[in-house]
């Protein structure tokens, strides 16, 4: 993927609005944290680094970026929606621990030919889909205790 910073500044400009260091700060944390963050994760280390943004200068922020098609508004059945970036084309799913919401993204071609297959099994054609898996990571159980941490299907 072309440089996120530059894919935005082009959507700013195309939709005639401001590209302040502010907004590209933001993106530039946002890109570099690897990770699926809240809009209040974000405007937590964002504020570290200039405190005088604001958190509705966050959320906008992330909003311009969804509608930019940079970043994917994710709902992992908490309260709060977090964001991920798009930088290519990729499908993948997600593994999430319910102890301390580490999210682990996945890929598996097997999963993906066996989704195919059932839906076209039943008739439909996919057009998307979202697979969320939910347990607790390796490091939440050895701290806990817990030596398999299986759930009975």
């Amino acid at each position: 993927m072309q440089d996120p910073l530059r894919i935005f500044s082009d959507y700013i400009a195309e939709n005639g609005l401001k590209n302040t260091p502010q907004r590209r700060l933001i993106v530039e944390v946002f890109f570099k944290s690897g990770k699926h963050l809240s809009t209040e994760e974000l405007y937590n280390v964002v504020c570290k680094k200039d405190g005088s943004i604001g958190q509705a200068t966050v959320y906008r922020t992330l909003k311009l970026l969804c509608d930019a098609g940079l970043a994917k508004e994710l709902h992992f059945g908490e309260s709060t929606a977090r964001y991920e970036p798009i930088e290519d084309d990729s499908h993948h799913d997600h593994l999430i621990c319910t102890a301390c919401g580490k999210t682990q993204e996945v890929m598996d071609s097997t999963i993906e030919r066996l989704q195919n297959e059932l839906a076209e099994k039943n008739g439909f054609t996919l057009t998307s889909h979202r697979m969320v898996l939910y347990g607790m990571c390796e490091g939440c159980r050895s701290r806990s205790g817990q030596a398999e941490g299986r759930q009975k299907p």
